[in-house]
């Protein structure tokens, strides 16, 4: 009876705490996000300009805003196709949010994420980002990218400032309704889609439907929690970046979907990539019997200073996210973690998971869409970031990672003012520097002692995200 009492209680607290966040993370902060038309703006390796057509005597009516970005309110011109381009490929982007009332996490009261899994979701994110490159490639949008917002129905290409002004906050600000927007309208006059987008678009829900909330998704919440188990994490713990790498990499391990097999995640070791080590998971046994070498993410935990992030780092994370092989960055700032896709000028741009969105069962056929689709890119200062972070790349072949390794190499050291740069590139295995390799797969234990002491360390520093 007494144990019946205890499991009442917990329930109460959990469905009260469940209310709450849902009305907390439920706002949406109406702020403006301002781009620079004289500056380009790099989103995961893509370069756009918003640059303006028409007579110079237009630039006497701009002026910079108090935030640092341009005051479109303030232009009297045209703005360059590019903006559009640029909104379908951050809309395309998938956007994992924190979520209320999916099904209950195994050894929980929880049915909710909000107020800790913030990390998870980033992390997510740039996994998503990474399987979106390898089944979808770069060039990839979401057909529907510019349906998100129905009430755009004005020209992207409107000499008066209403026009401009009205078409470029509503899209890129998107200040909507804290619900799940509903699908747009289809007019009989829509094209149907050929054998390659259809495909595509198998691809893209099979994608967003690993990350959904239930126990059977392969990289869903449900399942990295059982993983963070592993190094001493229970739901409604908070999860660092480094942390969440690990997680993540056994999550792809373990996954047996038979199209993941070509696709393995390796985690440096302590700020170093062991190339043997990369390139020994690239060509390890595929289970679907096909010949070829495995694509990889690798993930690269670093802290860009000490308690605060030293601004030398700026142009070297610049330069990270205008590479190709790039698929973000978790990281945020204190007590905030965000996935980082871009930069203009010094701010980063970026996905925010504070914002609780309800469940959506992934497994039904035509699942809604629209909820894993961010239509509102923000931005926010360097100078803010927070040092802790895990900077993700995409290889498809062991060719792509040598191209990658000397781009990169090159990069760390022509910004780095000291001898030693943020992390390396080594030739050779972990265990030819004394280090304890990571098995390729264990049966018993997800994590080998040596991964538990690093977690470990990882989990209980000061500087660990939210």
């Amino acid at each position: 009876m007494e144990a019946t009492g205890t499991d009442e209680v917990e329930k109460i607290k959990s469905k009260f705490m469940s209310a709450w966040n849902n009305m907390k993370y439920s706002w949406v902060l109406k702020t403006k996000t301002y781009f620079s038309r004289n500056s380009p703006v790099f989103l995961l390796g893509k370069c756009y300009h918003f640059k303006t057509e028409g007579e110079y005597r237009a630039l006497h009516s701009f002026q910079p805003s108090s935030a640092g970005g341009s005051n479109f309110d303030k232009i009297n011109t045209e703005i360059s196709g590019n903006v559009e381009e640029f909104r379908k490929d951050f809309i395309s982007r998938i956007w994992l949010t924190y979520r209320e009332e999916f099904p209950q996490i195994k050894g929980s009261a929880l049915t909710t994420d909000c107020g800790w899994g913030c990390t998870l979701r980033t992390g997510q994110m740039l996994l998503a980002q990474g399987l979106m490159l390898h089944f979808l490639g770069r060039a990839w949008v979401w057909p529907e990218a510019l349906d998100m917002d129905s009430s755009d129905s004005e020209s992207w290409t409107s000499n008066t400032v209403r026009k401009l002004t009205a078409s470029f906050e509503a899209s890129l600000t998107a200040e909507r309704d804290p619900k799940i927007l509903p699908r747009p309208q289809r007019g009989p006059a829509r094209r149907s889609w050929d054998v390659t987008e259809m495909r595509n678009e198998v691809y893209h829900r099979k994608i967003i439907s690993w990350f959904g909330d239930s126990p059977l998704a392969a990289f869903g919440l449900h399942q990295l929690i059982e993983y963070g188990k592993k190094s001493g994490k229970i739901a409604g713990d908070w999860y660092g970046p480094a942390v969440v790498a690990h997680i993540l990499r056994k999550a792809v391990e373990e996954a047996r979907d038979p199209e993941l097999q070509g696709v393995t995640v390796y985690v440096a070791q302590d700020c170093t990539v062991y190339s043997s080590d990369v390139i020994d998971r690239q060509c390890s046994f595929m289970d679907s019997g096909k010949g070829g070498t495995k694509a990889v993410i690798i993930l690269v935990p670093v802290r860009l200073g000490g308690e605060r992030t030293n601004t030398d780092y700026l142009e070297f994370v610049k330069g990270i996210l205008s590479l190709e092989y790039c698929v973000g960055i978790i990281g945020g700032k204190p007590k905030q973690s965000y996935y980082f896709a871009g930069f203009q000028d010094d701010s980063l741009i970026y996905m925010d998971p504070h914002y609780c969105q309800s469940f959506v069962d992934v497994s039904i056929k035509d699942f809604p869409l629209e909820s894993f689709h961010c239509p509102s890119p923000k931005k926010m200062s360097f100078k803010k970031m927070d040092p802790s972070c895990t900077i993700g790349f995409y290889c498809r072949t062991v060719q792509d990672f040598e191209k990658a390794s000397e781009e990169i190499t090159k990069m760390l050291k022509s910004s780095s003012k000291e001898k030693y740069p943020l992390f390396t590139f080594v030739k050779g295995h972990s265990r030819d520097y004394d280090f304890a390799s990571s098995p390729l797969h264990e049966e018993n234990d997800l994590f080998s002692e040596d991964e538990k002491k690093r977690l470990k360390r990882f989990s209980t520093e000061e500087f660990v995200l939210l």
